[in-house]
Order: structure tokens, then sequence, then C-alpha cells
């Protein structure tokens, strides 16, 4: 059973926890918000939940809000399998309770109405209704595929396998492996998913405010990214409201104030640009609605650190919606002649989408006080993706019918799991984890391309393009391309001009990859220091596994996502890279022994060793990348062990968030444990993320799990892991 339900006999509280934290209602004029329905109140729906259906065929009352949302984006669709799905799910869920105390059924119908609202098509909906009762219920999956067909079934067992994975920093990379996996293959899976948590976060009251906490992070670090890479910034900009509010309170109260104090205005500078944009369009003869879009309390709070004091411009922006392609480029036009354009803001994301399908042209326009409005123009299509994402594209996996054309209806499910509108993203995804050497690799690098929040366009030289992240270099482009094959690019003309494969593309660029004929070409080691992408990195380790270069022995490959090196961050000392050589023992006694710089081996680790130049003997943790090559290679292992000595050096790696003392707050967490800091880099924040490499020589080996909390408690820190870094190699 899931977290949220409650044995029947002890129901929980009497009172109805709040849809949201209060304190996360709206802060801004009536007039500002977007048309809604209003918030369902779940105390009547818990009531018509539990009085049922009237007649076997009449649409129950409880999800009568449901096929009025679903009929407002699918006026045709078919509502029977809701009115079957609903009393199944209420039948099977009768007498179960949440812990907010209403009737369980509650949550599957405000899962399954966050989905229609959003305009998701009718077997999303069947299924988001059943989601919790193959996992909570004595409904078995050969139930739900007799009665609602494979397909239904299908999303069903995968959401029902998503309930049973801990997202957390202790999460089994195996299991989250699995679950990507499975969600690449339908990703209705993961919209079902996110509605879900934005259900269960908008009732968090109810938790422990540890609980909360620590489900407020995972939504932050794992399923926030995945929805904005699934497009669905509706759920998105929600979740991230509500996760600021739990673990950020402060500064949450003073974004509120902010935008409090913006409502109690007494002019209003949004509204008057608004009017001017109207009547400029409204004079050329465009055809369009302006709106205005204030900004959600996470959007304000950067907006203010980015910008210093508010002005009243800057709480929201305008959102002007027409009706073609070609308009959007019309609108753009008037703008910028009749009023004042902030060149420098204006981006095209119609002619080339951001990686989550997302179309919009930006802009932004100023009046004589200096006051700036950004604006965007979309077409009503182009804002309902903007809105829902993939869960705005109907079923991807079937093709329309003439009688179904808007997708409302159920369709034939055959099997075929081609998707022609999944992300570039997530079909890389597939694409790179079944390369992925083990499962602690791709959650590390999992973890790395969702905070990749950018990704640009470049185009080939046949004419076609690809889709790579920020940053990303020829080496990269080579690999997105080639895959494999790319191991015998030689080179790149980067707009017509030859470039190293080091060179980083920017967006728009054309790239012509020049490929050696030599079947036997190899890549050069020096290519994973310019490679960026997952596909890439993975690629040249499992090349460079297979081809240890002579003398390399010792050289552990680097981790496709371990810390690459940077220029500014100071160089380890010597000493800094190996545990003490007294705190282990080789068989036959006698010989030298220190630890590998590559996995910091420290008890009670489990090791193995393996004699290098000069006689002496290097420990390895078992599951290190290194020795496993050594291994392959045929190099015979040497027994080792550990000796009495507790005392060891180990080298961590911390992964946070920017923000003001976190270092100082760091280091206090660790001098608390007892543990001294040997030497400690801090590289470049990238993308509002920090990376800290400590080596520290523990008292004790036994208290590493108990340091690593530590630490991982410290606000903004997301997680700590040992380092994985080449070691030095053997003269």
């Amino acid at each position: 059973m899931s977290a949220e339900a409650t044995n029947p006999a002890t129901p929980g509280p009497a009172t109805p926890a709040p849809q949201r934290p209060a304190s996360l209602e709206p802060a801004v004029p009536p007039a500002h918000r977007r048309k809604s329905r209003p918030r369902i109140d779940l105390r009547r729906l818990g009531r018509a939940a539990l009085l049922g259906p009237a007649t076997r065929d009449r649409l129950p009352d409880a999800i009568g809000h449901v096929a009025e949302a679903h009929r407002a984006h699918h006026p045709d669709a078919k509502l029977e399998p809701l009115r079957r799905a609903y009393v199944l799910a209420e039948s099977s869920h009768r007498g179960q309770m949440r812990k907010s105390g209403e009737p369980y059924i509650t949550h599957p119908l405000a899962v399954t109405l966050i989905l229609a609202e959003l305009g998701a098509e009718t077997t999303t909906l069947t299924a988001s209704l059943l989601h919790d009762t193959v996992e909570d219920t004595e409904v078995t999956l050969d139930q739900v595929r007799e009665q609602f067909g494979d397909e239904v079934c299908y999303l069903v067992d995968g959401v029902t396998k998503l309930e049973k994975v801990d997202y957390g920093a202790a999460a089994e990379p195996e299991t989250f492996r699995k679950m990507l996996v499975a969600t690449g293959n339908d990703v209705r899976v993961m919209s079902i998913k996110l509605a879900d948590r934005l259900h269960n976060m908008r009732t968090l009251g109810v938790m422990r405010p540890e609980k909360q906490a620590r489900i407020a992070k995972v939504t932050r670090d794992v399923l926030i990214p995945l929805a904005e890479r699934l497009g669905v910034q509706a759920l998105k900009t929600e979740l991230e409201d509500l996760v600021f509010a739990i673990l950020h309170p402060e500064e949450y109260a003073h974004t509120r104030e902010l935008i409090s104090g913006n409502e109690n205005r007494d002019d209003d500078p949004l509204a008057e640009i608004a009017e001017e944009v109207r009547v400029v369009l409204r004079d050329a003869g465009i055809q369009a609605e302006v709106l205005i879009r204030p900004r959600h309390f996470v959007s304000v709070h950067r907006v203010s650190r980015k910008r210093g004091p508010m002005r009243g411009a800057d709480f929201g922006r305008l959102l002007v919606l027409v009706n073609e392609d070609a308009d959007c480029y019309g609108v753009l036009g008037e703008l910028h002649t009749c009023l004042t354009p902030v060149v420098s803001e204006f981006k095209d994301f119609i002619a080339v989408p951001k990686f989550n399908l997302y179309q919009s042209l930006h802009t932004a326009v100023t009046r004589g006080d200096g006051q700036v409005a950004e604006v965007l123009i979309r077409t009503h299509q182009m804002h309902k993706v903007a809105e829902a994402g993939v869960i705005a594209l109907g079923n991807p996996y079937a093709p329309p019918s003439e009688d179904q054309p808007d997708g409302g209806g159920e369709r034939p499910f055959d099997g075929e799991r081609a998707d022609p509108t999944r992300p570039g993203w997530l079909s890389r995804l597939l694409d790179w984890q079944q390369g992925a050497p083990d499962p602690d690799t791709f959650w590390s690098t999992l973890r790395e391309d969702l905070a990749q929040d950018r990704e640009i366009t470049v185009f080939r030289a046949d004419g076609g393009s690809l889709g790579l992240p920020e940053g990303a270099s020829c080496v990269d482009a080579a690999y997105a391309q080639y895959g494999e094959d790319a191991h015998a690019c030689i080179g790149a003309r980067v707009n017509g001009r030859l470039a190293t494969l080091s060179t980083v593309l920017k967006d728009g660029d054309t790239v012509q990859l020049l490929m050696g004929q030599d079947p036997a070409s190899e890549p050069s080691r020096e290519w994973l220091e310019h490679a960026h992408t997952a596909a890439a990195r993975i690629a040249i380790q499992r090349w460079m596994a297979t081809h240890p270069a002579p003398g390399d022995e010792e050289v552990s490959g680097t981790s496709a996502t371990g810390p690459r090196p940077s220029a500014e961050a100071p160089a380890r000392p010597a000493e800094a890279q190996a545990a003490r050589p007294a705190s282990a023992v080789a068989d036959p006694p006698g010989a030298s022994v220190r630890m590998a710089g590559c996995c910091t081996p420290v008890p009670p680790d489990e090791v193995t060793g393996f004699a290098v130049r000069g006689g002496v003997v290097t420990v390895h943790r078992v599951e290190c990348a290194g020795a496993a090559r050594m291994k392959s290679a045929g190099r015979p292992e040497v027994g080792v062990r550990w000796g009495d000595t507790t005392e060891c050096r180990v080298t961590l790696v911390a992964e946070s968030f920017g923000r003001p003392h976190l270092l100082a707050d760091l280091t206090e967490a660790i001098a608390a444990e007892g543990v001294a800091i040997v030497s400690a880099t801090v590289e470049p924040p990238s993308q509002q993320r920090v990376r800290h490499t400590y080596t520290l020589q523990l008292p004790d080996a036994a208290r590493l799990q108990v340091l690593m909390r530590a630490m991982r408690d410290v606000p903004g820190v997301y997680d700590v892991s040992r380092a994985q870094h080449p070691a030095t190699a053997a003269q």
C-alpha cells in the first residue's frame, strides 16, 4: 500500500488537509490570474465517492468534473471507459483512507482531474483512475487487461513499478534505470506519476516536517527536472513553488511579501503596457489575445536575485496568443516597430524549438520610465504544448483515425511504440543507458544530464540537425551522429572552417565531421576531457576499457560522471591521493602496499590488490573500474586485507546548489564529526551547482557513512559520494 493510504481502522486526523499549504495561495490580483476551474473540495468529493454510481450506466457524480474538463479538450471523447474505471477504483479502494482523512478514492480522482485539465486523452485518464489499484488493492493486472485492454494495463503496470522506486540519495541506481527505461517506452507513465506527485505535494501538510523535507528534496532533484524535460510547465511551476515553500521558508516568505506589496500598488505598469500592445495590434489588423502572466513564486525569487529591487513590470510577463505561425512574426514586427524593443532579449524558439518541444517567440519592450516588459508570442496550439508538454500531444503511439481526429477516444493498441513526438533527450537517454558500464555510472550520469537545462541545435553538412546540451564539443557531435563509429573521426569543419574536435559548438553552427578511412582508427584518450554528453563519454570509456594503453595498468578509467579537471581548481597534493600505507596488509607479508587513488578504499571496503613496478602492491575496491580492467587484461590478483589500523584517508565529492556560507557550513559539519581536512577544492559554479572535493583524515573508518550523512544534511547539498579520479601511473 502506498504511503498515502492508511488502515481503515486508524483513519488519521479528522480535519482534512488543505489542497496546498495555506502560504502558497497566489498573492496576485484576481484580474491577473489565469482562468481556471475552482479547486475541488475534497470533503465534498469524498462524500460523492462514497455514494458511488446511482445506476449501472449513469456517469457517477464524483467524476463529473473530470468529464467536464476532458470534454473541454476532446469534445467527442467516449466517457464509458472513465465510468467503468471509476466504478472499479471506487469499489477497490472502499474503506481505505488517506492520512489527511479523506476516502482514498479522492486521490486518483484528483490526479485524473489534473491530467484532464491539461488535455490528456481518454486512455491516460482511465489508467490514472486505476493507477493505485494494483499496488494497493486486490485488483490484478490481468483483471485490468481483461476489462480495459492491453494499453491501459501497460500504463497501470508502469505506474505501479514507479511506486516502488526510492528516488532519494540512497536509491538503488539499477531500479532507477529500469524506471527511466519504462518511462521512455511510454511517456504517459511519467505524466501520471508527475500528476500523482503534485497532488501528494498539495496535501503534504499532514506529514512530519522531516518527511516533508525529504519528499520535497526528491521532488526538486529528480521529478521537477523530468517535468521540465517532458515540457509539462504547468506541473513543473507548481511543484517548484511547493518545494520552495517547504525547503526555503524564509526566502519564500520574503518573496510572498514582494508579491503582496506589488498587489497593493496604486498603478499597474504591466497592465498599461498590455493595453498599449492591444492598441498596436488592433491598429495593425492582427487578431490576437493579450494576457498578463504573473510570475510564480520561484520565478519572482530568481528575478529579484538577478535584477535587485523589483519594479512593477518585473512581476509578470505579457502573453500574446494568435492563430497562425506567421501571425507570431507579424506581432513581433509590429511590437518592434511601434514600441521600443530590447534587442538582446529576442529569442526564436519557433524556428528552433527547445529540447522539450517548447515553441515561442521571446522579446521585451520598454517604456519611457525604463520599465521593461517581457513578451511571449505563440499560437494557441503552441501555448497548449508549452503548458502541458507531452500530455497535450494525445496518444503518441497510434495515428488518429478519421472518426477520432482529436485523440479523445480509445484506440487499438498493437504494441508498437515508435514515438515520433518523443523529445530528443529521451531518445538519447534510452540509447546511452544501454552502454553505461554499471548502475552507479548510469545514476550519476543521469543526474548530470538532467542538470543540463539548455540545449543547442547544430546543423549537419547533409542538412540534418543534432540536438546537444549547451557546452557540447565536436567530439559530442561525432558520437551523436555516428555512435561508436565516431572512433574513426579525425577532425571537423565548423561553419566551413577547419576546427579541432575540442571546439565548443554554439547554437546554429554547421558542423561537418571528417571521418578516417582506416578501419583500425581509434579515439584519442584526450577526447574524454572534451566529451560533454553521456553518449560520448560512455562510448570512449568502453573503448578505453578494452584497449588499455601501455603503462596504464594502474590508471583507473575516468568515471563518466566523476569530477572532470577544472582549470581553476588547485592541484591535489600527491599525499592527498592515497590513504595511509599501513592500513592494509598484502600476502605474502612484507610487500610495500599503497592505496589506489582511483577508488580510495577504506575499511571495511572489500578490497583486492595488484603488483606494479618495484614490488609495490596497489589496493583497489573490488568494484573499481580500474581493478576490473586489470583483471580482464589477465593481471594476477594479490591477496590483501585490512590491518589493525582504523585511521584512514578518503576523498569525498559533495555536490550542491550554490548559496552563501555553504563552504563554511560544510567544513563545520565535517569538523563536528572529528574529521581533519587534508585538502579541499571547489570547482567554479556551473548552472548554480557547485562541486566540492575534500580529502579527509578519519580517526575511524567506521565513521565514514556517518560523516557522509552529516554532509548530506547540510542545506543545499544534494549528494555526497566517494571520489573516482585517475591515479598517478606507476613509474
